[in-house]
C-alpha cells in the first residue's frame, strides 16, 4: 500500500526505553601465557602478547598479534604512589611506575579539594581515609570484549599462590561478591565496585577486600596484598591454613617478595611473571540497548485505501468484486517522517496486514540505538 495521507503522532505515541544484553565473557590463563608458543617460546616473548619500546604496559591479545584476526583483549601495567614505602629512584622504571599510578589515579578516583591526586582507596570510602592501595596492578579490558560496561557481580579472577615452578598449587579467587547491590558512585568514570578474595576455609581471613573494579571504564585494580603472605601485611596463605613463606608461594616471578619484584624488574618483567601465575577470568559485558518505540494508531477510516497504481484495474478497485463491497487495502510497511515529511525511517511489517472500515490497529514501530 502506498499512503498518500500523513498521520501525526501525538507525545503520547511514543517513548523510550533502555535494554540491557548481556554476554559471558571467559579469559583462560592459557590463552595469555605459552597457548601459541607452546614450550618453545619463552615466557615475554609469545607472539599473542606485544610489548612496547615504551615499556609501560603490556598488551594481550588472543591470537598472534601481527595476525589480521588478532582481537585485543587487555592491557596489564604495574604502579606504585609516590608516597609508597616502594617508591625510590634506584628502583627499575621507578618514574614510569609512579607515572602510571598516578594517571590511572586520577582519571579513576580524581583529585582531592587541594588538587592533589587521590591514592586509590580499599574501601572507596575516599573521605574517610580508610587503608590505602599504593602499590597496584592494573588491568584495562578492551572496549571490544567488555562492551559499553563489565556488568556488575559477574566478575571473577583466579590466580596462582603456589610456587612459581608449580603456581596453581594454590589458587586465590578475586570477585566484586554482590557489587550489583553495593557498588559506589564516588569515581569520575561511573561506578566500581570492591573487589575481594577467598583465600581457605578460615572465616576470619575470608574474603578480604583487595582491589576495585570500574565498570565502565572496564579496569580493574588489583592491591599487592594478593601476592604478599599474611605475614608481610598481605592476604595471602597456605591451602592447609598455614601461612607462606615469602621465598615460596608469595612472589611474582623468581623473587622473594611482590615488593621486590615492584621494585627489581621491568613492568613488562612483572606482567609476564603475573601471567604465569593467571588461571582465568570471566565476567558478563553489557551492551546498552536505548530504543524509541513509535505507537502508530491506525483508525477504522484510515488507510483503507492505496494510491498505488496497481490498487486499480480498468479504473476498478482490484480487491472488490461488486459495489457495495467494503474497500480493502494491505500494508506491509510503515514509514516515519519528519515534521516537513521527510522520511527518516522505514519499518517492515513481517506479512502483509489487511485494512479495512472495520478494523482498527496499533503497529508498534521501534527504533534501536
Amino acid at each position: 500500500m502506498t499512503a498518500n495521507v500523513f498521520k501525526p503522532l501525538a507525545n503520547d505515541d511514543i517513548t523510550s526505553t533502555r535494554t540491557l544484553l548481556y554476554e559471558a565473557i571467559p579469559l583462560t590463563g592459557s590463552l595469555t601465557s605459552g597457548t601459541y608458543g607452546g614450550n618453545t617460546v619463552a615466557l615475554g616473548s609469545e607472539p599473542n602478547i606485544q610489548n612496547y619500546s615504551h615499556g609501560m604496559f603490556q598488551s594481550v591479545y588472543d591470537y598472534p598479534y601481527l595476525s589480521s584476526s588478532a582481537n585485543h583483549i587487555y592491557d596489564l601495567t604495574f604502579g606504585y604512589s609516590n608516597t609508597s614505602n616502594l617508591s625510590a629512584s634506584s628502583n627499575v622504571q621507578n618514574a614510569k611506575k609512579i607515572n602510571i599510578y598516578n594517571q590511572m589515579a586520577q582519571v579513576l578516583v580524581g583529585f582531592d579539594t587541594t588538587g592533589t591526586i587521590r591514592d586509590f582507596d580499599e574501601d572507596g570510602n575516599i573521605t574517610d581515609g580508610g587503608t590505602k592501595l599504593k602499590e597496584c596492578l592494573f588491568i584495562n579490558f578492551s572496549r571490544l570484549l567488555m562492551k559499553d560496561e563489565i556488568k556488575k557481580g559477574s566478575f571473577t579472577m583466579k590466580v596462582g599462590t603456589g610456587s612459581y615452578a608449580v603456581p596453581f598449587g594454590g589458587l586465590l579467587t578475586i570477585a566484586d561478591t554482590n557489587a550489583q547491590n553495593q557498588y559506589k558512585v564516588n569515581s569520575p568514570v561511573g561506578e566500581y565496585g570492591i573487589l575481594s578474595c577467598t583465600v581457605g576455609a578460615k572465616a576470619s581471613l575470608d574474603k578480604p577486600a583487595c582491589g576495585l573494579i570500574f565498570y565502565q571504564a572496564g579496569v580493574a585494580v588489583l592491591s599487592g596484598s594478593i601476592f604478599t603472605s599474611h605475614v608481610s601485611g598481605g592476604i595471602i596463605y597456605g591451602a592447609d591454613n598455614t601461612f607462606l613463606s615469602e621465598s615460596v608461594g608469595a612472589a611474582l616471578g623468581h623473587f622473594s617478595s611482590f615488593n621486590d619484584a615492584l621494585t627489581g624488574t621491568s613492568i613488562s618483567g612483572c606482567a609476564d611473571s603475573f601471567r604465569h601465575r593467571l588461571y582465568d577470568i570471566s565476567y558478563n559485558n553489557t551492551t546498552e540497548l536505548n530504543s524509541t518505540i513509535h505507537f502508530c494508531r491506525i483508525g477504522h477510516n484510515d488507510f483503507n485505501y492505496s494510491s498505488n497504481p496497481t490498487y486499480l484495474s480498468a479504473s476498478k478497485l482490484r480487491v472488490k468484486n461488486n459495489s457495495l463491497d467494503d474497500p480493502v487495502s494491505y500494508f506491509t510497511t510503515v514509514g516515519l517522517y519528519s515534521s516537513d515529511n521527510e522520511l527518516l525511517a522505514v519499518s517492515k511489517l513481517s506479512e502483509p496486514l489487511k485494512k479495512d472500515p472495520t478494523t482498527e490497529m496499533v503497529v508498534r514501530v521501534r527504533l534501536d540505538y
